[in-house]
């Protein structure tokens, strides 16, 4: 898809909206079903109303037939941006390497151009929002990935920087791209992501961010050079078991009060790479976890935590333009049970409600 089609998902906007906008709203009216929504009147993808299609493979999902059979699924929820995540390794000596074949951008996969030529036909956003495989390293999670090492990190460098450049070439007609994801222990290297957003701007026209973890996104240096602040929105919002919608309210607007500044800080808009929530007791405390094996499942509080969500995105949209929900895969495959799976009937109510 040309550049100039390319839909404004990063739009920058009057700063005087966001400096008087103050948290006010009122817990009880956070479920009123005929309140108008910010989200329903804009065009256009300028609100992203994502969701990323998983993968419990390497991602041979994407470039199967049954991956155009969701997307009209999803477009009966209101779905207006995909976000699909290829993989690469990652190693203890700072080497990064491919998950199945070398990739060629000049002849990209079929999981790659797929999810391109589908998106395309029934006018949907397109994501590219890379991740780190740290299963089988010394790394427990993506934010943990460092190395004391000189050299470690220089390969570690060369080897994402030349994966990352590929994969933008690979993709070069998506609407956005996602530069690193949840790189907590690199993120201080800010002349290293300077050069890599450099080098891929040269090869896409595609709008760029980068997914910072919820506790990390003020630390970010690089800002500047992108088009939008992302940010893994797993945010604790409650302590207490069972919490009602206005608690959930409630601890949204310190949460709100930080993205709002580091807006005005940085003038760019922001975007929840990732939102989601597990069937999990514990899902507005601790909302990165899957729920404990042979705990009872909550699903009023899973629908409880992603209604809130979505009516705080309505709400602050002006500034806060939206999210990229976690997850949902193709073909009805089913991680397991109380994971972030939202192809459940009663969640496609909770979507439909806010977004269609």
């Amino acid at each position: 898809m040309a550049a100039a089609r390319r839909p404004n998902l990063f739009p920058v906007l009057v700063l005087a909206l966001v400096a008087n906008g103050a948290w006010a709203r009122q817990a009880e009216d956070v479920h009123d079903v005929d309140a108008p929504r910010v989200a329903d009147a804009a065009d256009g993808h300028g609100i992203v109303r994502g969701m990323t299609i998983s993968c419990q493979t390497w991602g041979w999902e994407w470039g199967s037939g049954g991956f155009s059979d969701e997307l009209a699924r999803l477009g009966d929820l209101g779905v207006n941006w995909i976000a699909i995540h290829p993989y690469a390794s990652i190693h203890a000596d700072g080497s990064v390497g491919q998950m199945r074949e070398a990739l060629d951008p000049d002849a990209p996969p079929v999981w790659l151009t797929r999810p391109r030529q589908a998106t395309t036909e029934r006018n949907i956003a397109l994501l590219i929002k890379p991740h780190l495989a740290y299963w089988g390293s010394p790394f427990r999670w993506r934010g943990e990935i460092a190395f004391e090492d000189d050299d470690a990190r220089a390969r570690f460098w060369r080897d994402y920087g030349d994966w990352i450049v590929k994969l933008a070439r690979a993709t070069s007609s998506a609407d956005a791209f996602c530069v690193g994801t949840e790189l907590n222990g690199m993120q201080a290297d800010e002349a290293e992501w300077r050069k890599l957003i450099a080098r891929v701007r040269g090869v896409t026209d595609a709008q760029l961010t980068y997914a910072a973890n919820w506790d990390r996104f003020e630390d970010v240096p690089f800002w500047d050079a992108l088009d939008a602040v992302g940010v893994q929105a797993y945010f604790p919002l409650a302590t207490g078991d069972a919490p009602t919608a206005g608690e959930l309210l409630e601890g949204w607007g310190p949460v709100l009060e930080r993205l709002r500044a580091l807006h005005v800080v940085t003038g760019k808009p922001i975007v929840f790479t990732e939102l989601g929530y597990s069937a999990s007791p514990r899902a507005a405390s601790r909302p990165w976890e899957d729920p404990d094996a042979g705990v009872t499942l909550d699903h009023v509080l899973q629908r409880r935590c992603l209604t809130t969500a979505l009516d705080v995105l309505a709400r602050e949209s002006e500034w806060l333009r939206g999210a990229f929900l976690w997850k949902w895969f193709v073909g009805g495959s089913r991680p397991r049970p109380g994971s972030f799976l939202l192809d459940e009937p009663e969640l496609h109510d909770v979507i439909r409600r806010a977004w269609h």
